[in-house]
C-alpha cells in the first residue's frame, strides 16, 4: 500500500477544516442575535442530556455483561441508580460524582 502524498493529505485536511466550519462555526454567526422559536429552543435543550445519557448507556449496557456472572454486571448498574437517586434529591453534578465513586467502590469491595 503507498503512503499518501502530501497534495492528498492537504486536500483531506482542507476538506476536513470547512467541513468542521460549515457545521460548527457557520451556525453560530447565522444565529447570532436571533431568538429562536420557544418550541426550537425547548428541543434544543434535550441535546445534552440526551447525548449524555446515550454516553452512559454504552457504558453500562455491554452484550456481554452477564459473562461473568449476575453480581459484576449489576454492581454498574446499582451504581447507577445511586446517582439517579442523588441527582434527583441534590441536582447536583459533584454530589452525583462523588455518590456514584462510592457507590461503585462499596459494591466492588462487596464483591
Amino acid at each position: 500500500m503507498e503512503p499518501i502524498s502530501w497534495t492528498q493529505f492537504w486536500i483531506v485536511f482542507a476538506a476536513c477544516a470547512l467541513t468542521m466550519l460549515a457545521c460548527r462555526v457557520l451556525p453560530l454567526f447565522v444565529l447570532k442575535g436571533k431568538r429562536l422559536p420557544s418550541r426550537v429552543e425547548e428541543a434544543l435543550g434535550y441535546i445534552p442530556p440526551a447525548a449524555f445519557a446515550a454516553l452512559v448507556a454504552n457504558d453500562l449496557l455491554t452484550p456481554g455483561m452477564f459473562d461473568m456472572g449476575v453480581w459484576p454486571a449489576a454492581a454498574p448498574l446499582v451504581a447507577a441508580l445511586v446517582v439517579v437517586v442523588v441527582a434527583r434529591l441534590s441536582k447536583s453534578l459533584l454530589w452525583c460524582a462523588v455518590a456514584g465513586v462510592v457507590a461503585y467502590a462499596l459494591l466492588t469491595m462487596i464483591s
